[in-house]
């Protein structure tokens, strides 16, 4: 587990599950990444389930990027290579900026864990407007790995020599909310 996250530094991250089969009794996945995000300071904005389905992963995620307080996506769920699997197709169209790293560095990391299967994933991330968004496997183990090594230690002010926490004020800088 990555450092606790110093006073004044957690940031607001919403979840989303995406799955057919789930519930939010058996949602194990979505259970590890709060539980990781809360034992590590930071404050849940929002948490939701649904079906693999393009439409609603896109609203889904499309309005928590417009709401001025979520900083962080985490989504777990939908990033496999059966038809089903569209989580990455409906978000990717959302990035403003890709950041390649997080999927090659997920995918390095869990060979070691998974081996060759984890070719089947297709985890990745990206800036939305001044929204990063995070996609995870659905499996728990999956979801352990990335927040432990990945993103936690991204979302930790402390973590040397940079880290996406401190680069938030930049981004949200140089994408101001818009008059509606």
């Amino acid at each position: 587990m990555t450092a606790i996250a110093t006073a004044g530094a957690s940031v607001a991250v919403a979840v989303l599950t995406v799955s057919d089969s789930r519930t939010p009794e058996t949602d194990t996945s979505g259970e590890t990444i709060v539980d990781r995000l809360m034992r590590a300071g930071h404050h849940l904005a929002d948490r939701k389930m649904c079906k693999d389905d393009f439409q609603t992963i896109r609203a889904t995620i499309a309005a928590w990027v417009a709401d001025p307080k979520v900083e962080f996506v985490i989504v777990t769920g939908g990033t496999g290579v059966t038809q089903r699997d569209v989580t990455p197709d409906a978000v990717r169209s959302l990035f403003t900026k890709p950041i390649p790293g997080f999927g090659e560095l997920f995918r390095w990391l869990s060979f070691a864990e998974i081996g060759t299967s984890t070719i089947q994933s297709r985890a990745d991330a990206g800036v939305c407007g001044d929204t990063i968004v995070f996609l995870l496997p659905g499996s728990t183990g999956a979801c352990r790995l990335g927040m432990e090594k990945i993103i936690l230690p991204q979302l930790d002010l402390n973590h040397h020599p940079c880290n996406l926490a401190e680069l938030l004020p930049r981004i949200k800088q140089e994408h101001p909310p818009q008059a509606e």
